[in-house]
C-alpha cells in the first residue's frame, strides 16, 4: 500500500512540475511582449515601467480580495513590516531591475543590453548556491550554456564591445544582478505567499520606488492621448498580471535558477515579434539561437533536482 501511495504521489508532484513548467514557458511569452508595447508607448522608459505596475493594482486588488474569500487568508502576508518585508524586496528588485535595463537600453545598444540583462540566469544559479545551498546537476549547466548561447546567438553580429558603451554595458550587468535577486527573492517569498499576494505587493512597492524616478526623466509622464493608453494597459494587463503571476506561481514549484534560464524565451519571443509587426530582418543565427534556447530550456528540465 505504501509503494502505491509514493508512486501517487510522485505522478501528482510530476504533474505539478509539468503544470508548472508549462505555466513558466506563457509567463516568459507574456513578459516577452513587453519591448513591443513599450515601443507603442509615448511615454518615458522609466514611466511605462511605473505605469506597467500601477495600472495592474485595481485588477490585483480584486484577484487578492476574491483569494482571501476564497482561502481566508491563510497565505496573505499582515500590514505589519516583518511579514511584509518579503515582499518589499521583491519589489524594490523588480523596480531597479526595470530602471537599469531602461537606462542600459539608452546608454548602449540593445543587443548588448539585452545580452547582458540575459547573464541573469548565471547570477540566480549562483545566487542559489551561495546562499541557499541549492546544487545543480552537469545535465544543468550544459543546458544553461546551451540557452546562453542561443542568446547570443539571438543578438547576432549586433553585438558590440565599445568603450563608448561602458558604463551602460555596466548598467546592464547590473540589470542581470537585479533579475536575479528578483528571481531569488521570489521563489523565496513563495515559500510563505500566494501568487497574488506577491505580485500585488511586487506592483505596490514597485510602483512606489519607479515614481520619483518616471517624474524627474525628461519626457512625457502620462500619455498624450487616450488612445496613448492602450500600449500601457496591455504592458500592464497582459506582460505584468498574466505574466509575472504565472512566473511567480511556477517559482512555488520549480527552481529559481530553473526559471531564470527558462526565461530566455523572452529574446525569442520579442525578435519574432518584432519580425511580425516592424518587419525586422530575422537571420539563420536567429533560428539557431531560438533552436539553442528551446534544446538548453529542455536539457536544463532533465537535469534539475529539487
Amino acid at each position: 500500500m505504501s509503494e502505491q501511495v509514493k508512486q501517487v504521489t510522485g505522478q501528482m508532484k510530476d504533474h505539478v512540475n509539468m503544470t508548472a513548467f508549462i505555466s513558466l514557458l506563457i509567463g516568459g511569452v507574456a513578459i516577452g511582449t513587453s519591448p513591443i508595447f513599450m515601443r507603442y508607448a509615448d511615454v518615458t522608459p522609466t514611466s511605462s515601467a511605473f505605469w506597467r505596475l500601477a495600472l495592474s493594482i485595481p485588477l490585483l486588488v480584486i484577484w487578492q480580495i476574491y483569494d482571501i474569500r476564497k482561502n481566508g487568508g491563510a497565505a496573505t502576508p499582515g500590514l505589519n513590516f516583518k511579514d511584509i518585508k518579503p515582499i518589499i524586496i521583491v519589489g524594490f528588485f523588480f523596480a531597479v531591475d526595470l530602471t537599469m535595463w531602461h537606462w542600459s537600453v539608452q546608454l548602449t545598444t540593445v543587443a548588448n543590453a539585452t545580452l547582458l540583462a540575459n547573464t541573469a540566469a548565471v547570477f540566480t544559479a549562483l545566487g542559489g548556491f551561495l546562499f541557499f545551498g541549492e546544487r545543480f546537476s552537469r545535465t544543468f549547466v550544459f543546458g544553461m550554456t546551451l540557452a546562453l548561447l542561443g542568446a547570443m546567438s539571438l543578438m547576432g553580429s549586433s553585438f558590440e564591445l565599445n568603450p563608448d558603451h561602458l558604463i551602460g554595458d555596466f548598467i546592464g550587468l547590473t540589470t542581470a544582478f537585479a533579475y536575479a535577486a528578483y528571481m531569488i527573492a521570489s521563489a523565496q517569498a513563495r515559500k510563505r505567499f500566494s501568487t497574488v499576494s506577491i505580485v500585488l505587493g511586487m506592483a505596490v512597492f514597485g510602483s512606489i520606488f519607479l515614481l520619483p524616478i518616471a517624474l524627474i526623466e525628461t519626457g512625457n509622464f502620462m500619455p498624450a492621448t487616450i488612445m496613448g493608453w492602450w500600449p500601457l494597459l496591455a504592458l500592464s494587463w497582459f506582460t505584468h498580471v498574466v505574466g509575472q503571476s504565472l512566473i511567480v506561481y511556477a517559482l512555488a514549484h520549480l527552481p529559481a535558477a530553473f526559471g531564470s534560464v527558462s526565461l530566455l524565451i523572452q529574446p525569442m519571443v520579442a525578435a519574432i515579434l518584432a519580425w511580425i509587426l516592424f518587419a525586422e530582418v530575422l537571420g539563420i543565427y536567429h533560428f539557431f539561437g531560438a533552436v539553442l534556447i528551446i534544446a538548453g530550456i529542455l536539457v536544463c528540465r532533465r537535469g534539475v533536482r529539487k
